[in-house]
């Protein structure tokens, strides 16, 4: 059922010359993956189709090697990859937490190498760490407009993607508070491969962390119950001194949109980043 559609598909590919662009990288790993969709309804066993498609994915995969490669040049040298602007002027319409291609686009420039051996175990009120979707990191970043004078602050950074991201695309520094060292010890290597000396990585409990030099406090749900709670009345006596803001995604969306204290930008939505000011 599927080898005419996916003989059909080898032969566009093959023959279309804009995949072979330098900036064709969202195309190419598009490409990719609906190759990858019609081989899981059927995938062709040895013979020309599977020799074709192990061409076309070495082919591919090797002209986005050469873009990762450009873009990190570009980081090195103090720049925004093109690459990564084009991701922070296209508005987020995507809702949810799944991944698309901007998260090969990050995992291609960041090249993280996460830790082999399992995490420790989580005390309570502790979630899981999962990354932010690209999406919205860009979201985020685009939302927020950071400056020179900002710092933002990631809790619950796990392997630091989204305050690597916030050092690459602005220039605000960006701290990631991480209680896992196997998680910081990737997020400072990442940081150091591409020089980034306004991104930093702190090993501890966010309960503990010195919320002093925030200006943008970011959450992806890293915590609920007493823990949020304890977190949350910390930012709370620091805006009670200062100006600042808090970035929110996922469930705790939600306890951060009950607040007396804080007003949101936008509707808050748990499937979408908002943004949250003290109110007054």
């Amino acid at each position: 059922m599927h080898a005419p559609s996916l003989h059909t598909l080898l032969d566009a590919l093959e023959h279309d010359a804009a995949l072979r662009k330098a900036d064709a990288l969202r195309e190419r790993l598009d490409a990719l993956d609906r190759i990858e969709l019609l081989q899981l309804g059927g995938a062709p066993g040895p013979g020309a189709s599977a020799l074709r498609i192990a061409a076309l994915r070495e082919d591919f995969e090797a002209m986005n090697a050469a873009s990762f490669a450009h873009a990190r040049e570009a980081i090195r040298r103090g720049a925004v990859p093109a690459l990564l602007q084009q991701c922070l002027d296209e508005p987020c319409h995507a809702d949810g937490d799944g991944y698309d291609w901007r998260d090969e686009l990050v995992e291609g420039v960041l090249q993280l190498r996460p830790p082999s051996a399992a995490a420790s175990p989580l005390p309570a009120d502790m979630v899981a760490y999962q990354p932010t979707p690209a999406r919205h990191i860009f979201d985020l970043l685009a939302q927020a407009r950071l400056g020179a004078h900002d710092v933002l602050v990631d809790l619950g950074a796990g392997l630091g993607h989204v305050p690597l991201l916030a050092a690459i695309c602005s220039r605000a520094a960006s701290v990631g508070i991480e209680r896992e060292p196997s998680y910081v010890a990737c997020a400072q290597a990442g940081a150091a491969a591409l020089r980034l000396s306004r991104a930093r990585f702190l090993c501890m409990d966010a309960r503990a962390a010195d919320f002093a030099e925030g200006t943008l406090f970011y959450l992806y749900t890293p915590f609920r119950g007493a823990v949020l709670d304890t977190v949350l009345g910390a930012l709370r006596r620091e805006a009670e001194r200062r100006a600042l803001r808090i970035a929110a995604h996922g469930p705790c969306v939600g306890a951060l949109a009950t607040q007396p204290w804080l007003a949101a930008d936008t509707p808050p939505r748990a499937d979408r980043v908002t943004l949250f000011r003290p109110r007054g």
